[in-house]
């Protein structure tokens, strides 16, 4: 009898102390931690106190170009501006690496960011990364481009890819002018969601201009070097090549190198996409008549300033479109074109 008296007040300690050593360990996590709030399980995302810190994962669909850079700018911006927010940018090196992209926010998701903004590399291959984050209370918000499905509750801040590649067909034909004219599109990454609403908007552009012919069509697969080996097969396939459309930065710029080297500058038209500093200069000099520019700035600050209002003061996330704008010769030095080329964050978008 007393051995069993004895038994239950052993147990009965190690109960006590197991309880302490819990709520220890809980206690360190947060600290950890730095005070933001763990979550786990499914349902709304949890209400932060207005001046908590915020843990943003922030993913491009690849670094290092100019266009994602200025995406970068836009997010830190307003992490900023928003005060007591860390942005983790992190992005794989090349777009075509999906598989990476996923792992990558897998380990976000993983790691208990508080949120997730982030472009897509693959519409269908990062639907599930989504859903991943979702299930563990880590809300997302998409900016440059969604995935396939897009869930309601995730927004898209983004350009009206479709409507403005029907444009750039448009200028093409415009600056090409009467007569029968053979054309060609270099887009940049089949699967991508940005890739096949322009494509598919730059066809139905073409499809207004029955004496424009679609002569070739390859991938660039985001790579200068791949677009100019690409364009450089076009134009030996098709000499009497009167037009380009390249679909993204690295797309214009390999495309206007295999112009340049082929002594075509000037007679193959190029309608181009982005803003990168080699493409200005080709627009100054020339080289490529018009370029169709999106806002990165406005997508990367969009996405955290919205994500930190949803996650503070449970606003709403709702898709938004960024907007673009069409650079010729004629208009890059003026003051609408200036303020999209050189954001800044003394000057932040709002909406």
């Amino acid at each position: 009898m007393a051995h069993t008296t004895t038994s239950r007040r052993t147990r009965g300690r190690l109960l006590r102390v197991q309880a302490i050593l819990a709520a220890a360990a809980a206690t360190a996590l947060i600290s950890a931690c730095g005070g933001v709030e763990v979550r786990d399980g499914g349902g709304d995302s949890a209400t932060k106190d207005a001046s908590g810190p915020l843990k943003l994962a922030v993913v491009p669909k690849a670094v290092g170009a100019d266009y994602w850079n200025t995406v970068k700018a836009g997010a830190e911006c307003a992490a900023q501006r928003a005060g007591d927010v860390t942005v983790q940018w992190d992005g794989v090196t090349a777009e075509t690496d999906v598989e990476g992209q996923v792992n990558l926010i897998q380990n976000f998701v993983t790691k208990k960011v508080d949120g997730i903004v982030y472009a897509a590399t693959d519409s269908s291959a990062l639907a599930p990364a989504t859903d991943k984050a979702l299930s563990a209370n880590i809300p997302v918000a998409m900016i440059d481009s969604g995935t396939s499905p897009q869930p309601s509750n995730v927004p898209l801040f983004a350009t009206d890819n479709r409507a403005s590649a029907t444009e750039a067909a448009k200028l093409l034909a415009t600056e090409l002018g009467p007569g029968n004219h053979e054309v060609a599109l270099v887009e940049f990454q089949p699967g991508s969601q940005t890739n096949t609403e322009r494509v598919d908007g730059f066809k139905a552009g073409l499809a207004q201009y029955p004496n424009l012919k679609l002569v070739g069509q390859q991938p660039s697969k985001s790579d200068v070097n791949e677009a100019r080996r690409v364009t450089e097969n076009i134009l030996t396939a098709n000499p009497n090549l009167k037009g380009v459309f390249a679909a993204n930065e690295p797309s214009v710029l390999g495309a206007a190198q295999a112009i340049q080297a082929a002594g075509k500058s000037g007679k193959v038209v190029i309608i181009g996409w982005d803003a990168a500093p080699d493409e200005i200069a080709g627009v100054r000099n020339g080289q490529i008549s018009a370029l169709v520019v999106q806002n990165p700035f406005k997508m990367g600050y969009f996405g955290v300033d919205k994500m930190v209002k949803h996650l503070r003061d449970k606003a709403p996330l709702a898709s938004a479109d960024t907007g673009v704008t069409f650079v010729t010769k004629e208009n890059i030095d003026s003051a609408e074109i200036k303020a999209v080329l050189e954001p800044s964050c003394a000057n932040p978008p709002v909406q």
